[in-house]
């Protein structure tokens, strides 16, 4: 199984739309996997496709304590929110940073699993979270997005100071 390179800040591909998934094929079987292997190696807990320079609306995720119940949505919409929550994120595409985020607490996320089957379901807390930042990865946001400017703009500096480190 090969690992996929993950598209770190400020690649242009982070901030597209993607393209809705038509239907189940074997590349998007290879991809899934790929993707899986490439989260569960940096290690994280979410990935989505145009992290690894694909830009399609696929999602992958495995919030379980023991990383063995992972979650895969084709073309995944929120269709229903409620409460709220701060949580600290990070991102696979900003290692390193980290920022508490308000987001909906509970989600229904609707999409096709990994079968190309409808499927719709609850999500909260920590679950909920990643869904949303992975789905905002689809649609060209990041983490860093739901800061104010002056934290967006801290968070930024010190992304660009620990690549600069990690360089020399």
């Amino acid at each position: 199984m090969e690992k996929l390179d993950i598209v770190l800040y400020p690649d242009a591909g982070l901030r597209e739309t993607c393209a809705p998934i038509p239907e189940m094929n074997d590349t998007l079987d290879k991809l899934i996997d790929e993707m899986l292997y490439t989260m569960y190696d940096a290690p994280g807990i979410g990935l989505a496709a145009p992290q690894v320079a694909v830009q399609q609306r696929l999602i992958v995720m495995d919030v379980s304590e023991k990383g063995d119940q992972p979650i895969v949505l084709m073309n995944p919409e929120i269709v229903q929110s409620a409460g709220s929550l701060c949580w600290e994120e990070g991102c696979l595409s900003m290692p390193g940073v980290y920022a508490t985020i308000k987001r909906p607490s509970e989600i229904v996320v609707r999409g096709m699993n990994r079968d190309g089957k409808p499927i719709e379901f609850e999500a909260d807390e920590l679950l909920a979270v990643c869904i949303q930042h992975e789905i905002d990865h689809l649609d060209g946001k990041m983490f860093i997005d739901h800061l104010s400017r002056l934290k967006r703009t801290r968070a930024i500096q010190q992304f660009r100071k620990l690549m600069e480190q990690k360089e020399s």
